[in-house]
């Protein structure tokens, strides 16, 4: 396998970068390029080791920087790696790299190191796919969700119940292909706990996969409402700074405005502020207005803005009607003037109404509260092993319907082939899950989202 190279810090001016190289030839493609101030070579290195020297291409010296040396199969990928770190311009960054290039390595793909940890045995598929979640993990919750994943939490789950339909399917095979040797005899209670419970466990899962999205991904949240209601405020006032304008004059915001916040629990909502939803002649507002409205078809959360200080009039009850069906908190705003508004109508069309005054800083935790309680947050254990993304929830998904099947198969007084059938199809999508059976197009797809330098 070819010897590749990337640029694995940020590609951004910065106090250092480190180019890596990993392959069979990294540490004597790095020699080439990295001369060491001791005279030492760095293929008579120790493993971890670093050197202090000058990097050089084919005509002289580019920078002068640190080679650490890792020898396989104690490093990252399992391979030979060298990892050069060099003063952190833009400029100086690429040249170290082209000098790699040049001197044999071939350019990284996306995940590509990552991906040989796999390959090599390093690490299982669920830990691999724990690394991308780590590296955008924007919250505390987040990091420990990928953290408990790359500790193979998940993957110990997943086999505990792997192995333990193995076990039965082994037994049903032996019972169903040899019925004149003297083989315990199943029991058909006994093996129908043993399924429940496998798949009473994939349903705990499953039911947890919403909770580890939100934890990596974020909630995406519109804030809606008619012009003036205070949605610019309220963005701001969650964002903790000026992201959106605002002014006395309705219709400011046209477009649709966003910011990523922590609002505490480990819960990022992805805000978009949106322009005020009312009919207008104005071709561009008219524009922002349907935006606004494919935010509420598409958001996970929706925080609709009334005004405490108006009554309900005929253009908030189309809102309202608009509203019907979405995960909504009706949010009250303005309690710091005299209250107009009908808050019984709101009570009976919402769940969740929460009165704040965005200008006064009021009702806030309040509304955090309700924001918690409508995502269901406070029941989960952030620290239970999560399916991390849409491909691990296939497979879990599917193997939770296999076992489904090999229950009611059992019940149903079907023959131990049928179900040995469903428990063998249960098995090979969560060995797909841990990666242990999975098609190389697989492999690439969970890679092609990883950045290049990891």
């Amino acid at each position: 396998m070819h010897t590749i190279a990337a640029i694995a810090t940020p590609h951004a001016v910065g106090g250092i970068s480190v180019i890596r190289l990993s392959g069979d030839k990294a540490i004597e493609i790095a020699q080439k390029i990295f001369h060491p101030l001791s005279g030492k070579p760095l293929q008579k290195m120790d493993g971890y080791r670093a050197a202090y020297g000058t990097i050089n291409n084919q005509a002289g010296e580019i920078d002068d920087g640190v080679a650490l040396v890792f020898h396989a199969p104690k490093s990252y990928t399992g391979e030979d790696v060298v990892e050069i770190s060099c003063h952190g311009g833009l400029y100086i960054s690429r040249q170290v790299l082209r000098a790699a290039l040049e001197a044999g390595a071939k350019m990284a793909e996306n995940g590509e190191f990552t991906k040989r940890a796999f390959l090599n045995k390093k690490m299982t598929l669920t830990q691999a796919e724990s690394v991308i979640n780590l590296i955008n993990a924007q919250s505390e919750q987040a990091a420990k969700s990928a953290l408990t994943t790359m500790g193979g939490a998940l993957y110990k789950e997943i086999r505990r119940i792997c192995d333990r339909l193995i076990t039965i399917a082994g037994h049903l095979d032996a019972w169903v292909d040899y019925p004149e040797e003297e083989i315990e005899e199943i029991e058909a209670d006994s093996l129908l706990k043993q399924l429940k419970e496998s798949h009473q466990a994939l349903v705990g899962l499953l039911s947890r996969y919403d909770t580890g999205r939100i934890y990596q991904q974020g909630v995406e949240t519109a804030i809606v409402g008619k012009p003036n209601v205070g949605k610019s405020t309220l963005m701001n006032l969650l964002a903790g700074y000026q992201k959106s304008i605002v002014t006395e004059i309705a219709g400011t915001t046209r477009d649709v405005v966003e910011e990523a916040v922590d609002i505490g629990g480990g819960i990022i909502l992805r805000l978009a502020d949106t322009a005020g939803i009312r009919e207008t002649e104005d071709l561009v507002e008219r524009i922002g207005v349907d935006r606004a409205k494919e935010r509420i078809q598409s958001a996970s959360l929706v925080l609709a803005l009334f005004d405490s200080s108006e009554p309900v009039e005929e253009q908030d009850a189309s809102f309202i009607e608009q509203l019907s069906g979405f995960p909504v908190i009706a949010v009250v705003n303005k309690s710091d003037l005299p209250a107009r508004i009908d808050l019984d109508l709101l009570k009976k069309k919402f769940r969740w109404v929460v009165s704040i005054s965005a200008k006064q800083n009021e009702g806030i935790e309040q509304l955090k509260e309700s924001i918690f309680d409508l995502l269901q947050m406070e029941e989960i254990d952030g620290n239970a092993p999560m399916l991390a993304n849409e491909r691990q929830r296939v497979c879990a998904q599917n193997a939770e319907n296999y076992l489904g099947e090999a229950i009611d198969a059992l019940k149903v007084g079907f023959t131990l082939d049928a179900v040995t059938v469903s428990v063998e199809s249960a098995i090979q999508e969560l060995l797909e899950l841990t990666g242990e059976r999975v098609t190389e197009a697989v492999v690439d797809e969970v890679f092609s989202h990883f950045c290049v330098g990891k």
